[in-house]
């Protein structure tokens, strides 16, 4: 029992934490100190290290020599490479997934693109950034669309290098924000090509999606896009 209700502990914070980073309430860059988030989540440190060991695993923080954990910081250089393993990998795991998905992997596909399809962009909250509530149904349909891939391994990275890229979304003001790109309808198209089996066109529409949205935040970021915040007590 304790160990299930410690795994319990670690989730929330976990989910907390993940949801502050995502939301922009804990900034790139910013240190993240055992007191403070035992304050701030009303935990153990045992619970606290459990959920950033956890997020360092999903690259949402680092840990950095002589200062412990941090957001990640974000950076061209970095985002260049995440763009070029997303391309080459998530590709891969789609063209898997078209060829060896079920029956049951597509309709959890189409599933997830409906629900995508009708929440809004955009939060009464946070008119600058993805609500929450998108971003959870992006995620979801992306997740949906490679996990009929069986190659596990693959698709673990796959799912990875996902995680990361959520970071620099939520950071983009410029995202959904283009007067020239149909976002939903790249997510329409990618669907039709993995429901017609068209692995060729799946990846070929894969690839284009994930290089736009990687072009678009390279261009309006400024030159080093790193954000360091003080300390939670002080901020």
């Amino acid at each position: 029992m304790a160990r299930a209700g410690g795994s319990t502990r670690t989730d929330g914070v976990y989910q907390l934490l993940r949801a502050d980073i995502l939301g922009g309430r804990l900034v790139p860059g910013q240190r993240l100190k055992f007191p403070e988030l035992c304050v701030r989540y009303g935990t153990s440190v045992g619970a606290a290290r459990e959920a950033l060991t956890k997020l360092a695993g999903e690259g949402f923080v680092v840990a950095q020599p002589h200062q412990g954990y941090v957001v990640r910081p974000l950076s061209h250089e970095d985002l260049a490479d995440l763009t070029h393993a997303r391309v080459e990998v998530e590709s891969m795991v789609l063209r898997l997934a078209v060829q060896d998905g079920d029956m049951q992997w597509e309709a959890g596909a189409v599933a997830a693109h409906h629900v995508l399809e009708r929440t809004a962009f955009r939060s009464l909250d946070d008119p600058d950034h993805p609500g929450d509530d998108w971003s959870a149904a992006h995620a979801a349909f992306h997740g949906a669309l490679l996990s009929g891939c069986r190659n596990q391994r693959l698709l673990a990275m796959a799912r990875a290098l996902r995680h990361e890229a959520e970071l620099y979304l939520q950071w983009s003001v410029s995202f959904g924000n283009e007067p020239d790109r149909d976002l939903a309808g790249e997510h329409r198209a990618i669907l039709d090509a993995v429901v017609e089996r068209d692995a060729d066109r799946a990846v070929e529409l894969i690839r284009e999606h994930i290089a736009h949205t990687a072009q678009l935040l390279i261009r309006c970021a400024s030159d080093e896009p790193n954000r360091v915040a003080e300390p939670l007590t002080e901020g």
